[in-house]
């Protein structure tokens, strides 16, 4: 094994072996039984001679990461944080199993299940623990250099196609919507942000077309992305256009296999297959070297006031007071209309993106789901489909995760087109048709194009071709 990867591996097991090491007594003080199981396999990977030893480390390892997942699902606030901890440090010992496996066998399956397991701990627990996330980023990476080196690239048997980027597909007119959203032609100063437009929705054409994300380091290419995550990667997916079809769900997937699906989708877009799309989720944090291809707008940091029409508004709880999200799925994926606690500048990077939005005022006659609080719907909604209140609640495009007490979802699709569908819709929702659409508003994002909406508006998204979006919550 190369002496810098031994080291890592070596110094992580080491360290979880200290029980007076702060790290290891917050294992502790979650769950003793379990955190002297993790110092155990610690120990025994430490010595551990053959393959059986390893083995029966993984299968009590295993054990461990189900009752962690489990028990993250169902516990406390205050709980909470111990079995994030417990969960990310099992996955990082499974990693080191691996690694250790795979420099006796040279089977590279082993690499690519270590890697797997230290995106669990990034995607299930938000590798918790101090320094713990850095750890597994160089874990990741070390993994890739020097197990998976041979694996760089892209996989056989995929297509040649290298760009997001296709024949544009015409925008159909939105029957909900009676205006447009407001088109600034120059950017307001900070002062004129906070003063005058952080009210109201407004584009900024071309304000991110000099992102490095647009020009020398495109996402809009498969090659670059690839790249960007190397071998291994595995990230949380949609399986389905719309979270609130029957057949909607979500599942971690391999980067290199997402990846693929929307290379086939492009190259071949009449062949069936299934929807995949990568959806509020923090490939920032997974992918750091993604951050070097965006410039933060200076306006997220300007702390807007709480607009009028929604007081309640408290930026998001981070030290940053800032939260990323990247969107990246095929034409045809929709974001159901919903509501979100904070202000939203949301960058188009690769294709176009149709944007419906509504002012707060409106919710009264969106017909929402109830709240996950309401015991029973009000007439003007209906029992909140069974899926999102399972233990294992999905991360749906339409969920706001950071506060689900703010989330509201209409059971409304603002995205009718033919005649039936926008004469059902007037029968089944006929307060949202004389309340809401003279009011709403849409816009069709371009690449390069920034949008701004405030805290509480309804919006609604639909990919009309192959999409890459960044949300930046503040």
């Amino acid at each position: 094994m190369p002496a810098g990867l031994r080291e890592a591996v070596s110094s992580f097991l080491l360290e979880l072996q200290d029980v007076l090491n702060p790290t290891t007594k917050e294992l502790f003080a979650c769950d003793a039984s379990n955190a002297g199981t993790l110092i155990q396999a610690a120990r025994t990977l430490l010595e551990a001679t053959s393959t059986s030893e390893r083995d029966g480390v993984r299968a009590s390892l295993k054990h461990v990461l189900s009752l962690a997942h489990t028990s993250m699902a169902s516990s406390t606030p205050s709980q909470l944080w111990g079995w994030r901890r417990i969960y990310t440090d099992t996955c990082i010992l499974l990693a080191c199993a691996d690694v250790l496996e795979y420099w006796i066998s040279e089977d590279t399956a082993g690499a690519l299940s270590a890697v797997s397991h230290l995106d669990h701990a990034i995607v299930i627990a938000g590798a918790a623990g101090d320094g713990r996330l850095d750890l597994v980023l160089d874990l990741i990476g070390d993994i890739q250099s020097d197990c998976l080196d041979g694996l760089v690239g892209r996989p056989p048997g995929t297509s040649t196609a290298s760009s997001l980027d296709g024949p544009p597909r015409t925008s159909p007119q939105v029957s909900t919507a009676d205006n447009a959203v407001i088109s600034l032609e120059q950017p307001p100063s900070l002062s004129s942000f906070v003063s005058r437009f952080a009210r109201e929705p407004f584009v900024l054409r071309g304000f991110v077309k000099d992102w490095p994300a647009l020009n020398e380091h495109p996402w809009g290419s498969f090659c670059y992305l690839r790249s960007i995550g190397g071998p291994g990667r595995v990230v949380p997916i949609e399986v389905g256009s719309d979270y609130r079809s029957d057949d909607w769900a979500q599942q971690l997937m391999p980067w290199d296999e997402f990846l693929d699906n929307l290379q086939g989708s492009q190259a071949h877009p009449t062949e069936p297959r299934p929807v995949l799309y990568l959806a509020q989720h923090s490939l920032f944090k997974q992918f750091p070297a993604l951050l070097g291809d965006v410039s933060i707008p200076d306006y997220v940091y300007s702390s807007p006031n709480a607009p009028e029409n929604y007081p309640q508004y408290v930026p998001p709880s981070n030290e940053e007071q800032l939260v990323m999200n990247a969107w990246l799925g095929p034409a045809g994926t929709v974001s159901p209309a919903h509501t979100d606690p904070f202000f939203n500048f949301y960058a188009q990077v690769v294709g176009r993106k149709t944007i419906w939005l509504a002012p707060p005022e409106a919710s009264p006659h969106m017909y929402p789901y109830p709240s996950p609080s309401t015991s029973s719907p009000s007439p003007a909604s209906q029992p909140r489909p069974s899926h999102l209140d399972s233990e294992d609640r999905p991360r749906n495009p339409a969920a706001n995760h950071e506060s689900p007490s703010m989330s509201n979802t209409t059971r409304v699709d603002v995205f009718v087109s033919s005649q039936d569908e926008v004469a059902k819709s007037r029968a089944d929702f006929p307060a949202f048709w004389t309340e809401v659409v003279p009011t709403a508003m849409c816009v069709t994002l371009e690449p390069g194009d920034l949008l701004f909406f405030p805290p509480g508006w309804w919006h609604a998204m639909r990919s009309e071709e192959m999409s890459f979006s960044v949300s930046m919550w503040f």
